[in-house]
C-alpha cells in the first residue's frame, strides 16, 4: 500500500471518529431533550391545571368567575390526556363537576377532590417514571459515549504510537545511511521491506550505495595502481622531484630528492613545506619563487654538482591545485660548457697575438716608406684590415663572454656622469655613422644625477647598441640617443629606424649566439654582443630591454641605479 493511501486512510479514520462522536452526541442530546420536553409539555402542564382547579375548591367561593376558571382548567386537562388512567379520572371529574353545577353540595366537592388527587397521582407517577427513563437514557448515553470515546482513544493512541514510526523509522534509517555514505562507508544498506514510497526510496538508496561501492572499489583499485606506478616512475628518475599542493604542503618527494635534501620521504608527507624549510637551506632555496638563469651548485654524490631548477604548475582547468619542483642534474653539461668556455678563452687569447701582429704588419705595409702601393694593392690591404679588425672584435667578445660564463667579471665602480658615457660611445662610433651618412642625435638633460657604474663596460654596452643601430639603419637616417631619470634609475636608450624586430624574437634577443633571421641576407657578428651587454648591466644591478615593432625600428635601453 502506498504511503499516500495510508495517510489518506488514517486521516479518513480520524475524520470518521470525529463524525461518529459528534453524530452520537447530537442524537442522544436530541433524545434527552425530547424526553424532557415531554415531561414539561404533558405532565407538568396537567399538574398546573390540577393546581388551578384545587385553588378554586380551596377558596370554596363559587362565583361565576371561579366556575369559569375551573371549567377552563378542566377543558385544557381534557385536551392534555397522555397517561394511562388519566382519561377515566378526567371523565369522572367532568361528571362530578357537571353534577356539582346542577346541585352544589359538599359530597360532590369531595368526589371532585378525589378525582383531582387521582389525576395528580397519575401525573406524578408519570413524571417519576419518565425521569427514571431520562436518567436511564443519560446513563446509556454516558456509557456509550465513554465506550466509543475509549475505543477511539485507544485506536488514536495506537495510531499516534505506531504511525509516526511507520514514517519516521525509514527516514531515520535513511538519515543514518546517508551519514555512513558521507563517511565513505558505501557498504551500508537500508533494511526496509515495504511496498510504499518509503520502500521505493530505500530501494533507490540501496541501489545508489551499491553503485558507489562498486565505483569506489573499482576506482580505488585503479587509483592505487596508478599511484604506485607513478611513484615507481618518479622514484626511478634521476632528477630530484618535490610535489606540493596549493597550500604548500608536501605531497611527495622521490628517493633522489630525499637523499639530496637529507629528508625522510615517509615522514614529511603532508607537512607544511616552509616549516620543514626552516631547518633545510636547500629546500628553502627551492621554495623561493625567484627565478634565476644560473644553475644551483649543490654538493651531491661526494662532489660539486650543478642543477637546473624547474617549477611546473599543476592546473585543474583554471585553478592551480599544486606545483612540482624538479632539479635536473646538468653537471655533465656544465662541465662541457666549462670546457668549451676554457677552450674559447684559450683560443681567443692565443688568436689575439697573431691578429695583433697582422694588424701591425698591415700598418707597416700601408707606410709609404716601405714602398708605393697601386690601387688594387690598397684595396686588398683595406679588406685585410677590415677582416683582421673583425677577427679582433670577435676574439674580444669571446674573451668577454668567457669572463661572464666563469663569473670572473671585473667591475671597477666609480661615480660616473651619464654625459661622459654618451660622449665616449658616440665619439668612438661617429666615424662609422658618417660613412653611412647617419646622424647621431643626443638628447641629454642638463641636470642628470651621477651613477655608480663601471664606465668602461657601460660605455661598451652603449657602443654595442649604437653599432647595431648603425648596422641595421638605412643611410641618411637619424639615431636618437636619449638619457632620462626617474630618481631611482638613469635610463640610456638608442632608437633607430631600421626594420624592427618581431615580438617572437624579442624574448630571445639577449640569448647567447642568437641572431634575428635576416631573410637570407648575410649575418654579421657572433650573436654575443647583446648577451654580454645583459650580463654587464645585470652585474651592475641594472635592467636591460628592447621595444620594437616591425617596420618602425627598435629601441634598446638599459637602466643603472643612481648614486
Amino acid at each position: 500500500m502506498k504511503l499516500k493511501t495510508k495517510l489518506r486512510l488514517a486521516l479518513t479514520f480520524l475524520f470518521a471518529v470525529i463524525l461518529l462522536l459528534g453524530t452520537l452526541g447530537a442524537w442522544y442530546l436530541k433524545k434527552l431533550s425530547n424526553e424532557a420536553q415531554e415531561i414539561l409539555k404533558d405532565n407538568y402542564i396537567s399538574l398546573e391545571y390540577i393546581r388551578n382547579m384545587r385553588n378554586v375548591i380551596d377558596e370554596n367561593v363559587w362565583k361565576n368567575e371561579n366556575i369559569l376558571l375551573f371549567e377552563k382548567s378542566l377543558f385544557f386537562q381534557e385536551q392534555n390526556i397522555t397517561e394511562i388512567g388519566e382519561a377515566e379520572a378526567t371523565q369522572q371529574l367532568r361528571r362530578h363537576f357537571n353534577a356539582f353545577r346542577r346541585n352544589q353540595d359538599s359530597t360532590r366537592i369531595r368526589l371532585i377532590t378525589q378525582q383531582l388527587a387521582k389525576l395528580t397521582d397519575v401525573n406524578m407517577q408519570a413524571i417519576v417514571r419518565k425521569n427514571e427513563q431520562v436518567k436511564k437514557t443519560a446513563d446509556e448515553v454516558y456509557t456509550y459515549m465513554v465506550l466509543i470515546a475509549t475505543i477511539c482513544a485507544l485506536v488514536a493512541f495506537s495510531f499516534i504510537i505506531n504511525f509516526p514510526n511507520t514514517i519516521a523509522e525509514p527516514i531515520q534509517q535513511l538519515t543514518e545511511g546517508l551519514r555512513e555514505i558521507s563517511r565513505k562507508n558505501y557498504e551500508s544498506r537500508l533494511g526496509v521491506e515495504r511496498s510504499d514510497e518509503l520502500g521505493e526510496m530505500a530501494h533507490a538508496f540501496n541501489q545508489m550505495a551499491q553503485k558507489l561501492d562498486e565505483y569506489e572499489h573499482s576506482s580505488l583499485a585503479r587509483v592505487l595502481f596508478e599511484k604506485r606506478r607513478t611513484e615507481t616512475i618518479i622514484n626511478q628518475m634521476n632528477d630530484a622531484i618535490v610535489g606540493l599542493d596549493e597550500n604548500n604542503h608536501l605531497l611527495f618527494i622521490n628517493s633522489v630528492g630525499a637523499e639530496m635534501l637529507g629528508l625522510d620521504a615517509s615522514q614529511i608527507a603532508g607537512k607544511y613545506a616552509p616549516d620543514v624549510a626552516l631547518k633545510n637551506d636547500l629546500l628553502r632555496t627551492l621554495l623561493n619563487d625567484e627565478t634565476s638563469s644560473k644553475p644551483l651548485k649543490i654538493f651531491a654524490n661526494e662532489r660539486e654538482s650543478y642543477f637546473a631548477k624547474e617549477v611546473l604548475d599543476v592546473q585543474n582547468g583554471e585553478q592551480r591545485i599544486g606545483r612540482v619542483i624538479i632539479l635536473k642534474n646538468i653537471t655533465p653539461f656544465h662541465e662541457l660548457d666549462q670546457a668549451k668556455t676554457n677552450f674559447i678563452a684559450t683560443i681567443s687569447h692565443e688568436l689575439k697575438t697573431p691578429i695583433s701582429g697582422i694588424k701591425m704588419s698591415l700598418k707597416l705595409l700601408a707606410n709609404q716608406r716601405i714602398g708605393e702601393l697601386n690601387d688594387e694593392q690598397k684595396n686588398l690591404l683595406n679588406h685585410i684590415q677590415e677582416d683582421s679588425q673583425r677577427l679582433l672584435t670577435i676574439t674580444g667578445e669571446l674573451l668577454d663572454m668567457s669572463q661572464v660564463e666563469t663569473g670572473n667579471i671585473q667591475l671597477n665602480f666609480r661615480n660616473v656622469a651619464p654625459q661622459e658615457i654618451v660622449e665616449m660611445a658616440t665619439g668612438a662610433l661617429r666615424f662609422a655613422a658618417e660613412q653611412k651618412h647617419i646622424d647621431l642625435h643626443s638628447d641629454l638633460p642638463s641636470s642628470l644625477p651621477a651613477i655608480q657604474a663601471d664606465s668602461d663596460k657601460t660605455t661598451w654596452v652603449l657602443m654595442n647598441f649604437l653599432s647595431n643601430a648603425i648596422r641595421y639603419s638605412p643611410e641618411k637616417s637619424i639615431i636618437e640617443i636619449s638619457v632620462k631619470t626617474n630618481q631611482k634609475y638613469v635610463e640610456f636608450s638608442v632608437q633607430d629606424v631600421g626594420k624592427g624586430i618581431e615580438l617572437k624574437y624579442q624574448q630571445r634577443i639577449f640569448d647567447r649566439y642568437f641572431q634575428v633571421p635576416t631573410n637570407g641576407q648575410t649575418k654579421s657578428g657572433t650573436g654575443l654582443g647583446l648577451a654580454i651587454s645583459k650580463e654587464f648591466i645585470e652585474a651592475q644591478k641594472g635592467h636591460i630591454g628592447v621595444e620594437s615593432e616591425p617596420g618602425s625600428g627598435s629601441r634598446f635601453w638599459f637602466q643603472l641605479p643612481v648614486v
